[in-house]
């Protein structure tokens, strides 16, 4: 099916929808816009410094740092690490390729690692034996919205005093083990991309941070370097998150707790149903953190016992209306634009299996019971094309 003919379908059932967040509010957040621009200080405004506190605070952490986008959360988090040349960082190989920009932009060497092939959630196992006496940080990624063990994070950077920078750019609020996101290492980065479970009206993001040196640092870097107007001490950038997509971000807040809880009600409905197709090799990824995973994203396997393919499958949801993705069809040890770093096909044979599996279904607050059933319902009649004894009552 040509990108044109996709384009034209009707869509029933879309991967996001954000109008269902936005409707009910709407007043609250076009008066946060207009408050802001009856002040007029869209840079560095308070809207900016009240959201930090917020959600640093939400996050269970001491201080928050915005910035343009997740991307430069990483980077410049990294940076006020003290991470940089001659510094190796572990990261898992399927991930946004944000992640690994963020580890090269901030001078350090990416050495990747392959995942858990039920969660795609870092192997920290392959983590340690690819610790060497440049590794400074761990780079865990908490990826779909369900976090990476803390206790087990905790231990690895005990045994081999390594910091710990989390990537909760797919994250807010998750929690796991008593943890937050965010809270577990000595750094951490958001993302706030509009999809995002708390999402901004534009690009936006934060490091946030128990360390007050570590804080302060980055928002000196944020901010050309300065500490005050004119007298610059680092080598830094401009990355600020606006003072009006801080405004937005803050209205939103404080109903993202219900908006997750939304989430993980559709997902429940999603692994009764797909339950009914299991054994004809439809998998959801694997949860290992109960109620608090926040399901950014809901994605299945579609093994090799399955009797259709991922391709197949794909495109007869888009011919019914049900759009869907793919988190993420290339590794970022196989992008063509870093082949620099040295890494060839099947150095990561559990990262590279997902990648030709993984499906990412319809999911967001308001997602119903009936939507989920349909969407299944379309997955055992594309099953049903090519198994006539499956059964889906």
């Amino acid at each position: 099916m040509t990108i044109d003919k996709m384009n034209k379908m009707t869509v029933r059932i879309p991967f996001v929808d954000l109008k269902l967040q936005h409707q009910p509010i709407q007043n609250q957040l076009q008066q946060a816009i207009l408050n802001v621009l009856d002040k007029g200080d869209f840079v560095l405004g308070q809207a900016l410094f009240d959201f930090e506190v917020a959600f640093s605070t939400a996050c269970g952490t001491n201080y928050g740092v915005g910035v343009a986008s997740g991307t430069d959360a990483i980077a410049l988090g990294l940076q006020a690490c003290n991470v940089g040349a001659g510094d190796e960082v572990i990261l898992p190989a399927n991930t946004f390729v944000a992640t690994l920009i963020g580890v090269l932009r901030a001078g350090a060497k990416p050495i990747f690692v392959d995942c858990d092939y039920q969660t795609a959630l870092i192997d920290l196992d392959a983590a340690a034996r690819a610790v060497t006496p440049k590794t400074k940080a761990i780079l865990p990624v908490h990826l779909y919205g369900q976090m990476v063990s803390p206790r087990q994070l905790l231990d690895f950077a005990e045994t081999y005093k390594v910091l710990i920078f989390e990537d909760a750019a797919q994250a807010h609020l998750a929690e796991r083990e008593g943890y937050r996101a965010g809270s577990v290492g000595i750094a951490a980065a958001f993302s706030f991309y509009p999809s995002k479970n708390l999402g901004a009206f534009g690009d936006g993001g934060m490091l946030v941070t128990r360390d007050v040196d570590i804080a302060q640092k980055a928002l000196r870097l944020r901010n050309y370097g300065a500490h005050q107007k004119y007298y610059h001490v680092e080598f830094g950038t401009n990355s600020r998150l606006d003072t009006l997509q801080a405004a937005v971000l803050h209205q939103k807040l404080p109903y993202l707790s219900d908006w997750n809880r939304e989430r993980w009600n559709a997902a429940q409905e999603y692994d009764t149903e797909l339950a009914r197709v299991a054994s004809n090799g439809i998998i959801p990824m694997q949860n290992h953190s109960a109620e608090g995973h926040i399901y950014h994203l809901y994605v299945i396997k579609v093994d090799d016992s399955c009797a259709t393919n991922r391709q197949q499958l794909q495109e007869e949801l888009t011919a019914v209306g049900i759009q869907n993705g793919i988190h993420y069809p290339i590794p970022c040890h196989l992008q063509p634009a870093f082949t620099n770093l040295g890494y060839q096909a099947g150095d990561f044979p559990r990262a590279e299996k997902l990648a030709q599996q993984i499906l990412s279904l319809p999911m967001y607050p308001g997602l119903n019971n009936s939507q989920v059933r349909e969407v299944v319902a379309a997955i055992a009649t594309s099953l049903r094309c090519e198994q006539k004894k499956l059964l889906y009552i």
